[in-house]
């Protein structure tokens, strides 16, 4: 059965990941189903909107979490956003795995030292999708 993946990634908090972000997204939809597709797309602004579209924002990305299977999230680059939905997972139940580049970015001690979630640190953009082959139980194939 197909999982549903919750991916979160930094949008208003900078842009610099959306290739790698859209790339991980790709590689689940192989098999799974990504929730949250358009945070891989390079053209996503970052302006601040509306506060009637920030509510419509919440309002969705809420629901996508509360009906997601697992969140997979890509915080190289730090994010209110980002935090907020690992911590509303979290509330729910809803398994956490997070990425990070170790080159580029220090990840916060408050994901870091929470057993919670389950932390990944890399090197390479390859080590991520073994590790993502685990996750969505994917192994051997």
């Amino acid at each position: 059965m197909k999982k549903k993946v919750y991916f979160a990634g930094s949008i208003r908090g900078g842009r610099e990941d959306a290739a790698v972000y859209k790339r991980i997204i790709d590689y689940i939809n192989r098999t799974d189903t990504v929730l949250t597709e358009h945070i891989g797309l390079g053209s996503l602004s970052v302006k601040a909107r509306t506060k009637e579209d920030d509510v419509h924002i919440y309002e969705r990305d809420t629901e996508w979490l509360r009906s997601s299977d697992v969140l997979i999230a890509e915080c190289t680059n730090p994010s209110h956003g980002v935090g907020y939905e690992l911590a509303y997972a979290e509330a729910r139940n809803i398994p956490v795995h997070i990425f990070y580049d170790k080159r580029k970015a220090n990840i916060s001690a408050m994901l870091n030292g929470n057993a919670y979630f389950k932390v990944y640190p890399y090197e390479n953009e390859a080590e991520i999708y073994p590790v993502l082959d685990e996750i969505l139980g994917k192994q051997g194939k």
